[in-house]
Parts: structure tokens; sequence; C-alpha cells
């Protein structure tokens, strides 16, 4: 493990006092921070707690308000990436940084161009590159195109080219987002191998089994501020989440056994074709009953946001039917769809789920408005509207000032409440959720968990499309894995893994196509 190497204890960078505003908000708020060299320390905390912004003013992306920044205990001011770029610091950010279509070695040496009498050396540039993939343990094609390559092998690329900048600190932004579990192991290889040629890395996360299995030490912020630094063999993932909200925080999710009560959606054959006539959902079956969750594992990308989309109206299928209690819902409208019974928690919450410059209680009736709950057919019911927003407010712990608060002032967990909390109270039959905690701190996460389960407690169903796997096995009862629009494995979810599922997530395996159907369709009769 990284923690059992030896680590000086003086620290090689030094964030003392770092205050970072922006308009209304104070997102450093007097921030120490220290890193030794050699180390991997995690920053964890919750959605706006400020580790990002810090990150960023210690890359130079950003400028402080306050505070100062030493490194080798020198004071020194770092105005842009291109003075951190001198210092040795890289940083790798969540959103990658790449041009799809040019080469990987065009990509590493962008801006960093190696030229011999005024013409480009790509020989020695690929001769480099094949030398530090080496150096890091893993192997890449310098005249591949990005485009082609996986996310995984395009995060390698992005370290690559923070380390052919020569960079000693590396900064990593949420370095395992999309990543599938083996790419995971990858990434922690790669990191370890860093740390053993010196390396100083940096890793903003909120997976608290990422800072357990890889950190030496780990800071947790709180609302813009530092709550304490723990040496990670000293400390646990409860205290940790405890730090980061500042109260007991249950981070298993409790799943009760459900009976699983009549067919509620079943859908057969659905196939999407895209711009081109191939198929992004080729030949998808499956049916979900009352009180079972029905979770589709894969990596992003392989047709789950089209099959959504399509399923939520958005889209249309090429061929296929749905049904949703013997109504044929085959290509209807979103609101159609709603008035079925049907609720939608899209995964993005920014592009598909609100509009940021609506307030609180127009974003909790949006899609909704026309019923006549909140609509007399020539007016809107704005106190009803009102009412029924606080209401969900209160009950779903959404923190904002007021109903009438601009849904874009409102931290990402918050938007995240909101959105659920709109998709619950219409009481759906049928609750489609995609990513629900994507992006989401400890808090929500394990907020939005409890309320998923007490719906399925109490007989609704529930489609779960999640990139992370420890959620879809932790809230699903059955489990497909997608790739390249198909399901190729279908799973009890209480006898898989996740090692399991990520080999299937890499289309490594699968098993037999009319067996997948036939599990994913579930003839099997309800439980007694």
């Amino acid at each position: 493990m990284a923690r059992d190497n030896q680590i000086d204890t003086d620290p090689l960078i030094r964030m003392e006092g770092i205050n970072k505003r922006f308009p209304g908000v104070l997102a450093n708020d007097s921030v120490d921070f220290s890193v030794q060299e050699g180390e991997i320390h995690a920053l964890v905390g919750e959605n706006g707690a400020g580790k990002t912004t810090l990150m960023k003013v210690l890359y130079g992306i950003y400028s402080k308000d306050e505070g100062q920044i030493y490194f080798d205990d020198k004071p020194l001011e770092i105005k842009d990436p291109k003075a951190a770029n001198e210092l040795g610091i890289g940083m790798v950010h969540q959103h990658f940084m790449l041009v799809p279509p040019l080469s990987v070695a065009d990509n590493i040496t962008l801006g960093r161009e190696i030229a011999k009498y005024g013409v480009l050396d790509r020989e020695e540039a690929k001769e480099r590159i094949l030398e530090l993939s080496s150096d890091i343990g893993f192997e890449i094609d310098p005249e591949a195109r990005v485009e082609d390559l996986s996310v995984g092998v395009r995060q390698r690329i992005e370290i690559l080219k923070v380390l052919f900048r020569e960079a000693e600190v590396l900064i990593l932004d949420e370095p395992t987002a999309v990543l599938t579990p083996q790419e995971v192991e990858s990434l922690y290889e790669i990191l370890n191998n860093l740390q053993e040629q010196g390396k100083t890395i940096i890793f903003i996360t909120h997976k608290l089994n990422e800072v357990m299995d890889l950190a030496d030490r780990v800071t947790v912020m709180r609302e813009g501020k530092d709550v304490g630094t723990k040496e990670v063999q000293e400390t646990s993932k409860n205290e940790l989440a405890n730090m980061m909200v500042g109260r007991e925080v249950l981070l298993r999710v409790e799943k009760e056994e459900a009976e699983k009560g009549e067919e509620l959606i079943r859908a057969e054959n659905l196939t999407l074709k895209n711009d081109e006539g191939a198929n992004i959902v080729d030949d998808i079956s499956f049916s979900i009953r009352e009180g079972e969750v029905f979770g589709i594992a894969g990596v992003q990308g392989n047709g789950q946001t089209e099959l959504i989309e399509a399923l939520t109206g958005i889209n249309e299928f090429s061929s296929g039917t749905v049904e949703v209690q013997n109504s044929d819902l085959t290509n209807a409208d979103g609101q159609v769809i709603r008035e079925e019974g049907i609720g939608h928690i899209p995964e993005d919450r920014l592009d598909r789920g609100m509009i940021t410059d609506f307030t609180v209680t127009e974003n909790f009736v949006l899609g909704y408005h026309t019923f006549e709950r909140y609509s007399s057919r020539i007016f809107m019911k704005l106190r009803d509207m009102d009412e029924h927003a606080k209401k969900a407010v209160e009950e779903f712990d959404i923190k904002t000032p007021s109903t009438k608060t601009l849904a874009e002032s409102l931290s990402g967990g918050n938007q995240q409440k909101l959105i659920v909390a709109r998709e619950l109270s219409q009481q759906p039959k049928l609750l489609i959720a995609a990513q629900p905690t994507r992006g989401i701190d400890v808090g929500a996460i394990e907020f939005v968990h409890e309320r998923l389960m007490k719906e399925r407690a109490r007989g609704k169903g529930l489609l779960l499309v999640s990139s992370e796997l420890d959620e879809i096995i932790s809230l699903s009862d059955r489990i497909a894995v997608i790739y390249e629009g198909e399901f190729i494995g279908m799973f009890d979810a209480n006898e898989t893994s996740k090692e399991e599922l990520g080999v299937y997530m890499t289309g490594s395996e699968r098993q037999d196509k009319e067996e997948v159907r036939r599990k994913a369709l579930d003839k099997v009769s309800p439980r007694e």
C-alpha cells in the first residue's frame, strides 16, 4: 500500500489562510492545507465544500484573495497554470482536456512540441511518450487517435500529458468518476508507481473507499473550511463521512426484502439507430415488477443514455414495444408518459432536469404544470404550487432560503434533491432514475438512497441506471450489464460482485443472448 512508504515530514507545499471569493460566495474560508513530498494525499468534502476551488488556486487557474502559498518553505505567487507547470505542478481535470480527432502523441505534446532546427521531431516525442508510459506501467500507441480509445486510456493520456511537462506534483480531480473497477485498479497501480518514483499526488474524490485504499493522509473540507487532516491508518470511512457532513451518516443502504407484485413495464426488442443507421440500442428486452429495482450497469457511452431518453419520450425507438400495465407507450411523448405514472430523474440535472433561472417552486412543477393539482386549464394555481413546493423543501431537507430562490443558487446536492422531490411527490408507479447520485456528496447520496428504498418498499418499481457499481449492487434486485447497446449479462444482485460486473462491462465476457433475454423478462413468478 502507498502508506507503507517513508514520507518526509516536512511539507513540500503549504497553503495558509487561503480565502477565495466569488459573487455572494466565500468558496475558501481561511483554509490551511499542506502536502508532504512523496505522499498520496486525498482531499474530500461535500459538493460546494471548496475542494476543487482550493486546487485551482494552487494550480493558478484562480487567484487567491488572501493567504499565502509556500513551496519548499518559500513564499510564492502562482499567477497562472504556466507558473504552476514551471514549479512542477500539473493538474488532471475531471473533464478531460483532450482533442479527440488528434493522436495520442499530438495531444500529449500540444503546446510542448519537440523540435530540431525548427522542425517538429515526432519520433523523439513518441520515444519519450513510450518511455514515460513504460515507467508508470502501461502500454500506449502514440499514433492511436484519442477518439478511438476507452475512457480509462484517455485518463492515462491526461496523466502522461502532465508527466511530459515534467510535473513532480500531480493534482487529480475525481479521477475515477467514469472508470470500470478494472480501470480503477489500473489507475491505483499507476499512482503507486508514480509515488515510488518520488512524485507527490493530490486527488480530489467523494469515494471514501478510494481514500482508504490509496491515500496516506486525507484532508476534509466542509462549507469552505478545512475541518481536519487525518492519517488514513488512524481513521475510518464513518469518521470521514461524519466530518464531511457534520453529523452521523449511514453509509450502508438498508434494503429489506420486498414482495414482488404485478408487472409494471414490459419492454421487448427495443432498437434505436443513430443518424448513420447503426444500432446504439440493440434488441433490448426487460420487465420490472412492483417492489423491484432493475439496475443497468455499464460504462458511460454504451447506449444507456439513449435507452432512457427513448423510454421517457425524448427520443424514439426504431423498433420494439413498451407496455406499462397493458397500455402501449411505445414512443409516447413525455407528457403522456408522466400522466401514466412514470417519473424520471435524468442523468444530467442541469441539461434535462431543471431550468436554473426558474425558481424552486417553478422547477418543482416542471413537467407537471398541466396536472389538475397545479392548473385549472386557464390559470396556474400559484398558491397551490408554492404550498406543495414548501412541503417538499421541508420533507426532502432542501437547503434554500426560499421557494422563490432561483435554482441556480442551490448546491448540486440540493438541486438533485429538488428533482428527486419533484418526481417522488407525484407518487409514480414506476421511477426511471439515471445516475441519481452523480456528482453529489455523501450526505445527499445517503438521503437519495433512503428515499428510493422507501419507494421500493411501498411497491413502486424502479429502473436504475448508474455507473457506480456499489450503488447498483446495493440498491438493485436484478442487474443487467449493457455493452455496445446490448444486454450481455443478467445477474441477481445478491449473487454477484463489482469485479464480476466489471469484467462484463468491458465486453470481455458475455452470457447466452436468449438466457439474458429470459432473465431480463423475469419469467419467474412473484415471490410468495
